[in-house]
């Protein structure tokens, strides 16, 4: 199916203030429903290296896999969908990428990066990550971050060392524990879900979050909800003024309508009888 119509997708990226080079990349494919983003790290200009060897090979491989998919079956050792198990083997030949390009290169040694993808389908999503980019949601006004930072900080919060408040302030903010290409394996977390009209989805890297507040970015997204555009410039603005000490990349997509596969059989038959 063609999400073209269906959805909005709109994404920005900035190098911010004190970073002379972006190694952030985003990518997106409006038809087939795909938003990707990774905010890359390592010496020289490995991240931008590790970031948009990412970027591009998840892309190349869903969209070269995805069409021949069938999007009601699921996987029966995982249980999740084969829509997801695509987006798990794209990172997984992204990794595979990565890591033999930062050991045959002695500038790229040790590169990575952190990853979010993002697939809609037959009025669900897939959403893998790794790293401490992020997936927000925003449901009947109501923002609701939908990933789950794989980075010290996080596991210091979960711990009970850190209050969530306290954590803004923290000098581990960072230190992420999980990241794409570092080693020979990685494994993303993966979770599906519903969608539903209006519902507007945020990816974004951690120089958007480390500087902007939650309650300032449902409001903001909230206000443009009609202007995807004019939404992310003012998220980036706000970044910036505070700082812009990272480089910061923001991804909407909001659902303008339903895309259920099975509605379109059953209006299909429908119009058979009409």
């Amino acid at each position: 199916m063609n999400l073209q119509e269906k959805i909005t997708i709109l994404g920005l990226t900035d190098t911010g203030i004190v970073r002379k080079n972006n190694e952030d990349t985003i990518g997106y494919d409006s038809a087939l429903g795909l938003l990707v983003l990774a905010d890359g790290m390592g010496g020289h200009r490995g991240g931008e290296v590790a970031s948009k060897l990412t970027v591009d090979a998840i892309i190349d491989t869903i969209q070269q896999q995805l069409p021949a998919i069938d999007v009601h079956q699921t996987d029966s050792v995982s249980g999740f969908s084969l829509v997801s198990i695509c987006v798990q083997n794209a990172i997984d030949q992204a990794n595979d990428l990565v890591f033999k390009a930062a050991q045959t290169k002695p500038e790229n040694k040790g590169m990575g990066t952190t990853i979010v993808v993002l697939q809609f389908y037959n009025n669900t999503f897939s959403l893998a990550h790794i790293g401490d980019s992020r997936c927000y949601r925003l449901r009947a006004g109501n923002l609701e971050q939908i990933t789950k930072d794989h980075s010290l900080l996080q596991e210091l919060i979960d711990r009970g060392f850190y209050t969530p408040d306290e954590a803004r302030n923290s000098m581990n903010k960072n230190l992420v524990t999980r990241a794409l290409g570092i080693d020979p394996v990685v494994t993303p977390d993966i979770q599906e879900d519903i969608v539903l009209k209006n519902d507007i989805f945020l990816l974004c890297s951690d120089g958007l979050t480390d500087l902007v507040e939650d309650e300032y970015i449902c409001l903001t997204i909230k206000q443009f909800s009609d202007n995807l555009e004019e939404a992310a410039k003012h998220l980036i603005t706000k970044a910036n003024r505070k700082g812009g000490l990272d480089n910061i990349s923001v991804m909407l997509c909001r659902i303008d309508e339903d895309f259920s596969t099975d509605q379109s059989w059953h209006k299909k038959i429908i119009a058979w009888f009409d």
